[in-house]
């Protein structure tokens, strides 16, 4: 048998391609939505006010007053480290990352989680393939979180596209194409 088709010693969950977690040991941060995206390595949890204290210590908050999981806690550590992410842009950013306990699918596992400006995301929280790599199995089927409504101002642009595209090239190919 093929050993990557042998059964796994340890069982995996089945997870959605989004997921309500809890992230931290408080019992603060309960049923936050997130997206699991196996094609990110990494995990990044929406988090500000990041700074280095006097004494090295790194001191964060998670969320923001805007967020409705924003509770202010600061959150101080002197496990912590740095790496240099890439974003879906390809716009290279150094990001701290510190662990957390996170609880998803019935499972408890510890995850390092990049701290990054989550704001202007669906999801306040992103799980990459190094936290689920052989713990979760993802359906895509499959989500626990309602994705967001579509942005407004998208179907308007379809239905330009729709009505003749050539022109809709000309007319939009400067802006962000």
């Amino acid at each position: 048998m093929d050993k990557q088709l042998q059964p796994s010693s340890t069982p995996v969950s089945i997870i959605g391609s989004t997921e309500y977690v809890s992230i931290g040991t408080s019992g603060r941060y309960e049923k936050i939505p997130a997206k699991i995206d196996t094609g990110a390595d990494s995990s990044s949890v929406w988090a500000s006010n990041i700074e280095i204290t006097e004494d090295g210590a790194l001191e964060f908050v998670l969320f923001a007053p805007k967020s409705p999981f924003y509770t202010g806690e600061v959150f101080r550590r002197k496990d912590y480290k740095v790496a240099v992410v890439r974003s879906a842009t390809g716009e290279e950013q150094i990001r701290y990352r510190t662990p957390f306990s996170l609880k998803i699918g019935g499972k408890k596992v510890k995850a390092l989680f990049n701290l990054s400006d989550r704001s202007r995301n669906n999801f306040p929280i992103l799980i990459g393939r190094r936290t689920i790599s052989g713990k979760f199995l993802v359906d895509t089927s499959k989500k626990s979180v309602p994705q967001p409504p579509k942005n407004p101002k998208t179907t308007p642009l379809n239905d330009e596209l729709a009505k003749n595209p050539r022109k809709f090239y000309l007319k939009h190919k400067s802006k962000n194409m």
